[in-house]
C-alpha cells in the first residue's frame, strides 16, 4: 500500500527543522547588528515582566560633607532614583508552506532541505527588521515598531516624550546632538578628511568622564570615509577583537577621552541614516526582552494550520524594547547640509 503524507507528517517535519535553528536566532540577530552583539556580550540583554518595562534611573547622588571633631553630620532627605516606563513591542516573522509546495519536493529529504531553506530566508527577515527598526524612532507599523536610535538618539534632543518622561521639561534627560553644519564653526561646515578627528576629539570630550563615555561610533558611509582618509596621514588602527570579529569594517577611534570602537554603518539597503554618526555609550542601554518571546516559536508544537487554506504555518516571535538609563554619554551627529 502506499505511504499516506498528512499535514500532520509534514507540521512535524517543519517542527523539527524550527528545533534545529531555534538555539541560534539569538545569535542571528546579535551577529548581524553591532549594537546588539556589544550589549549580548556585556550581558545587557535582560529580561522583564509585567506589562511595561520599568528602567530605575540614577538622578542624584549623595553629596559627601568634609568634617572634623563634633561637627553635625547632615542628611536631607534627596530622591536618588527614579524610574522610566517603556512599553513592550512584539515582532514575529512568519514561515509557511502550501502543501502545494511540500507535495511537489515530496519525500523526508527533499522536504527537510526545503523548509531549511524557508527557515534561513525567515531568518534574514528577522536580523533585517530588526535592524531597520533599531534605526527607526518606533513610528513604523503604527506605532508598534521598537524606539530605535532616531527616537533614544534624536537629532532635537529636546523633544518629546521617552521612556514617559518629557525630555522637554527634564534636560538630565536628553541625550546630546550636534550639527556639523553649524556647531563647530572653528574647525569647519563639513565632515571631511581634515575636520573629521578634531571634531569627534571635541564632542567626544565633552561626553566622557572618568573612564565613562562613547565606547561605540556607528557611521554612515560618508562620516566613515571621511574618518578613514583621515586616518590615512597619522595611523590608522583597526579593530578585530569587538563587532570586528563578526566581519563588519571596523576601526579603532584613539583620542583625549580614550579609545571607541567605529563601526561602518552603510551598504546596500542600509537603514543608517546618510551623513551621521551614533556615539554610544552602550553601557548606558539595555535591551530588554520576555523570557517567553525571546526569538522563539510563536505556536508551541508543531504550529498552525489555517482553517480555510491548505497550509501549514509557524512564526518566530519577540517581545522587548530598546532602553535607556543614561542619556548623558550618548549622542548623535549629523550634518544639514553636506
Amino acid at each position: 500500500m502506499a505511504s499516506i503524507n498528512t499535514n500532520v507528517n509534514y507540521q512535524q517535519v517543519l517542527s523539527m527543522a524550527l528545533e534545529e535553528r531555534s538555539p541560534v536566532w539569538q545569535d542571528i540577530v546579535s551577529d548581524a547588528i553591532p549594537l546588539f552583539d556589544v550589549l549580548r556580550r556585556k550581558g545587557l540583554w535582560q529580561t522583564y515582566s509585567g506589562p511595561r518595562i520599568r528602567q530605575t534611573l540614577l538622578i542624584d547622588l549623595p553629596e559627601i560633607q568634609w568634617y572634623g571633631g563634633y561637627d553635625f553630620l547632615e542628611n536631607p532627605p534627596k530622591e536618588l532614583f527614579n524610574d522610566a516606563y517603556f512599553t513592550p513591542k512584539m515582532a514575529a516573522v512568519p514561515l509557511s508552506l502550501t502543501m502545494e509546495e511540500i507535495l511537489n519536493n515530496e519525500g523526508p529529504n527533499q522536504i527537510f532541505d526545503v523548509m531549511r531553506e524557508y527557515i534561513k530566508a525567515s531568518e534574514v527577515g528577522l536580523a533585517e527588521g530588526m535592524d531597520t527598526a533599531l534605526y527607526g524612532d518606533g513610528t513604523t507599523f503604527g506605532g508598534r515598531a521598537i524606539g530605535g536610535l532616531g527616537l533614544a538618539v534624536p537629532i532635537t534632543a529636546a523633544n518629546g516624550l521617552y521612556g514617559g518622561i518629557n525630555r522637554t521639561n527634564f534636560p538630565i534627560w536628553q541625550t546630546s546632538s550636534y550639527n556639523i553644519n553649524s556647531d563647530f564653526p572653528t574647525i569647519g561646515t563639513q565632515f571631511t578628511s581634515v575636520t573629521a578627528k578634531p571634531i569627534l576629539d571635541e564632542v567626544m570630550g565633552l561626553h566622557a568622564r572618568g573612564r565613562r563615555g562613547p565606547d561605540l561610533l556607528l557611521m554612515s558611509p560618508q562620516h566613515w570615509d571621511a574618518y578613514n582618509q583621515a586616518t590615512i596621514s597619522i595611523q590608522r588602527i583597526t579593530n578585530e577583537n569587538g563587532v570586528g570579529r563578526l566581519g563588519f569594517r571596523t576601526l579603532a577611534y584613539l583620542g583625549p577621552t580614550g579609545t571607541a570602537e567605529i563601526v561602518f554603518g552603510g551598504g546596500l539597503n542600509s537603514n543608517m541614516p546618510d551623513n551621521t554618526t551614533f556615539a554610544l555609550e552602550t553601557e548606558s542601554l539595555r535591551l530588554r526582552y520576555n523570557p517567553e518571546r525571546n526569538f522563539s516559536k510563536l505556536f508551541e508544537g508543531d504550529g498552525q494550520k489555517p482553517i480555510n487554506q491548505d497550509a501549514i504555518a509557524q512564526f518566530i516571535g519577540w517581545m522587548g524594547e530598546l532602553t535607556m538609563v543614561n542619556p548623558r554619554f550618548n549622542f548623535r551627529l549629523y550634518d544639514s547640509a553636506p
